[in-house]
């Protein structure tokens, strides 16, 4: 067991009552009762209650995701909305410049930027063999895997963080005994929080130089939690990552043998931060960036069952192809948003990317794993053309092409290997249809790019 290890492990923090825009506690209970809910005098709070609540609950939720991710949200992501949702947004946008992180082009930004830190950490959220649970792992820091006999532990390169699953059958444990066990007076340790449900328990503590975070749930298949101990020297780092990891965890999915395709769709819906395009698949072509005023830059691919793609209510016409699998097509009244920069430097392997393509209501952010030839990434059909971007928002290449039969899972298409048009290409096509280079902004992400994108579709 690591030092850090004092104590073991949790359960689900919805069913703790830490729900409804309620914090994900990693350090001491305030003494005083939390915020009270402000009056309907406050014209600001309510303005943003009334347009967050008026998004559809997957997207409620993908906002406050994104929040966790950017460092602005300490809270469980409910999707219903409070002073903590409130804060997190007015923070994130005075941060970004006043971007206003509801409205559609914002909030795609918003969604890139907490996808960016989620590939950045490879947040991986799958069903955990050793205990039946459900987890978010963030692989890139906890790089080191162990099986245990009834759970898994995940440890840092350095020892310094650790994550523990741990399951008991019927019978074999209780939650008061567990409760008990993480809250009892010892010499070197400091319980800073605890929270004792009918079937569920949470207890931070200080241990010397450590702080842990545990969690158990209870249910008919017995009990089930995770815990995570790591350095106190590396809370600003790791406490947003508990956060991620408490809201991720399922102690008991609905159905265990169908947990990998409910894993499938719950890390799409927290990848891709909307629901996928409801485009039927006849009608779904493409995705295209606008690289100049009127012209839109695809995939070659995009073309072979759709000869006369529409964006929107224009045709696009086909200006040119190239061989490495390239299109650039003409439309009249599409605005020239802010150029895309390509990537000159080759890709590293396994680096995490973005990938943008239009969905049923604005640009859905896909996390993306560089792979050779290609990326691995959850997009959805209509997006052969989608452009690939790294963590500084250049582009890196575009979707080469789309399976036409994707396999699904729940009406979701999982993460797959999908081709992948190299920047070098792209730069060299722009070059030939004198389409000049352009030079990267400072501080532009991926999220710029959102206003770049648009649908072709086939009538």
């Amino acid at each position: 067991m690591a030092p850090l290890l004092a104590v073991l492990l949790l359960g689900s923090l919805t069913a703790s009552g830490l729900a409804q825009d309620r914090p994900v506690t990693t350090r001491p209970a305030p003494k005083t009762a939390s915020p009270a809910k402000p009056a309907a005098s406050d014209p600001a709070f309510e303005a943003t209650r009334a347009v967050f609540e008026a998004l559809p609950e997957a997207e409620r939720k993908a906002v406050q995701d994104a929040l966790v991710w950017t460092g602005d949200f300490n809270a469980v992501v409910s999707g219903a909305f409070g002073r903590r949702t409130f804060d997190a947004l007015t923070a994130y946008r005075a941060r970004t410049g006043g971007a206003d992180p509801l409205e559609s082009r914002g909030r795609a930004a918003l969604l890139a930027a907490g996808e960016a830190a989620k590939a950045a950490a490879r947040f991986r959220i799958a069903a955990d063999p050793g205990s039946g649970a459900v987890i978010g792992v963030p692989e890139r820091l906890l790089s080191k895997r162990t099986a245990l006999p009834a759970g898994t532990r995940w440890q840092s390169a350095d020892g310094r963080v650790t994550l523990e699953t741990r399951a008991f059958p019927p019978g074999g444990e209780t939650l008061d005994h567990l409760f008990e066990q993480a809250t009892a007076p010892l010499p070197n340790r400091k319980v800073t929080y605890k929270l004792r449900r009918p079937d569920s328990l949470v207890v931070t503590a200080e241990a010397g130089p450590g702080l842990s975070y545990i969690r158990y749930d209870a249910g008919p298949q017995g009990v089930r939690g995770f815990l995570i101990g790591y350095d106190r020297t590396l809370a600003s780092e790791v406490g947003r990552l508990v956060i991620a990891v408490a809201n991720a965890f399922e102690a008991f999915p609905a159905v265990a043998d169908a947990a990998p395709p409910k894993v499938a769709a719950r890390a799409l819906a927290a990848s891709a931060a909307a629901p996928p395009p409801t485009m039927a698949a006849s009608a779904a072509a493409g995705t295209g960036l606008v690289i100049a005023s009127g012209r839109i830059l695809t995939a070659a691919a995009v073309l072979e069952g759709c000869p006369a793609p529409h964006i929107g209510q224009s045709t696009a016409r086909v200006l040119a192809t190239d061989p490495a699998g390239l299109a650039l097509l003409g439309a009249a009244g599409i605005p020239a948003p802010v150029r895309v920069p390509v990537r000159a430097d080759p890709l590293a392997a396994d680096e995490a990317l973005i990938a943008l393509a239009p969905g049923s209501d604005g640009v859905l952010a896909a996390p993306a794993t560089a792979v050779t030839g290609g990326v691995i990434a959850p997009l959805q059909p209509g997006s052969a053309g989608a452009p690939v971007l790294d963590r500084s928002g250049h582009l890196v290449g575009l979707v080469a092409r789309y399976p036409v039969a994707a396999r699904q899972v729940a009406g979701i298409v999982p993460p797959a290997r999908l081709p992948v048009v190299p920047a070098q290409a792209v730069a060299a096509f722009l070059a030939g249809q004198g389409i000049d280079e352009v030079k990267p902004r400072p501080e532009a992400g991926p999220g710029a790019a959102a206003t770049a994108i648009v649908a072709l579709t086939c009538r």
